[in-house]
């Protein structure tokens, strides 16, 4: 589809300087700008960029000052906020490519399943008996969701998620190739010889709230008894592991390759960065931060608290220790000279 400077203008309430008829048909990255593509520029680092570029349309912050022309061209469309009206663009280029409707064959979806109106179900898809579907629900190929599961409106779930037996889905959720929700929390108890582990049935289920996302290949196990859950608008990255048990607050974000053990509580409006492991059993109070590769190994009481280093403590006094390491060596050496001289008096 082709969109013009003038539709695009209009779109973001921005001012057109150039060309209005200009039109693209795709986006670009304003260093790799091509003809007839839209590209953007937010970040100063970037700024060389809008005298070169080729992109046809280029977004910009109405505060943006030019050292020179751009090329004849560019169009440029000034707004309060280049990032955000450009992010607005993608989610549209995001909805214009999710419009598929109707069921691919094969694909199998048992007799009384309960669907809404303008879904999309791919091939090799399998639906058990008495799910339920909202409406606007695209399910991509290779995807499988148990029995008795619901899943919200809006929601997209992309090739080869697995979403096992009794698990619910909110509305507007997007969940990423290969994750896979419901899957037996890791809850094995010794014999009374401790020689061997017994497996502890897993009955519960995983409660996902509206406006969730979940990066690919991640895991949300079921809980033993009760729900895990995912309360609304939180995030997940790639790789992020979540126990059984676990619930995570409203709109926290989880980097990558981070994991939450068994039955933890993580606060509302928490960012946990990337590679930071989380103990059991502990909660983690609202407004958190956790800096990347930390080990929580205790509750975290204090509202907005920020944290670093394993076992994670203070974020200020992790840096003040921090810059007493990094001199250990030099004071082990100190150490040594001192040694030596008071040893050579005696």
């Amino acid at each position: 589809m082709e969109f013009s400077a003038q539709q695009i203008a209009q779109l973001l309430s921005g001012t057109i300087e150039g060309n209005e008829t200009v039109t693209v048909k795709n986006l670009s990255k304003i260093e790799e700008g091509q003809p007839n593509t839209l590209s953007f520029l937010s970040n100063p680092k970037y700024n060389n960029y809008i005298y070169t570029t080729d992109a046809s349309i280029v977004i910009v912050n109405a505060s943006l000052k030019l050292d020179k022309p751009v090329k004849p061209t560019c169009t440029l469309i000034r707004v309060a906020n280049a990032y955000e009206s450009f992010a607005k663009i993608l989610e549209m280029y995001n909805q214009m490519k999710g419009t598929k409707v109707g069921i691919e064959q094969p694909s199998f979806i048992s007799a009384n399943v309960k669907m809404g109106e303008s879904c999309y179900v791919g091939a090799f898809a399998y639906l058990g008996q008495n799910v339920k579907i909202g409406h606007n629900v695209k399910i991509y190929p290779n995807v499988f969701i148990g029995d008795n599961c619901e899943i919200g409106d809006n929601t997209f779930l992309f090739a080869g998620v697995k979403i096992y037996h009794e698990c619910k889905i909110g509305k507007n959720c997007t969940i990423h190739s290969n994750t896979v929700i419901g899957s037996d929390g890791f809850g094995f108890a010794p014999n009374s010889q401790g020689e061997t582990f017994a497996k502890v049935p897993q009955i519960g289920n995983v409660v996902i709230e509206d406006n969730v996302e979940i990066g690919s290949n991640s895991s949300i196990d079921r809980a033993t008894l009760g729900s895990t859950i995912l309360r609304k608008g939180v995030k997940l990255d790639n790789l992020v592991q979540i126990a059984h048990n676990v619930e995570v607050g409203e709109n926290t974000v989880i980097a990558g390759l981070s994991g939450v053990a068994g039955s933890t509580k993580v606060g509302k409006n928490c960012m946990i960065a990337a590679q930071v492991g989380i103990v059991g059993h502990i909660r983690i109070a609202d407004g958190v931060k956790i800096a990347g590769q930390a080990g929580v190994a205790s509750s975290i009481e204090k509202e907005g608290e920020i944290v670093q280093g394993s076992p994670s403590f203070n974020f200020g006094d992790f840096k003040r220790s921090y810059v007493m390491f990094r001199n250990l060596p030099k004071l082990n050496d100190k150490i040594n000279e001192l040694t030596k001289k008071v040893n050579s008096k005696e």
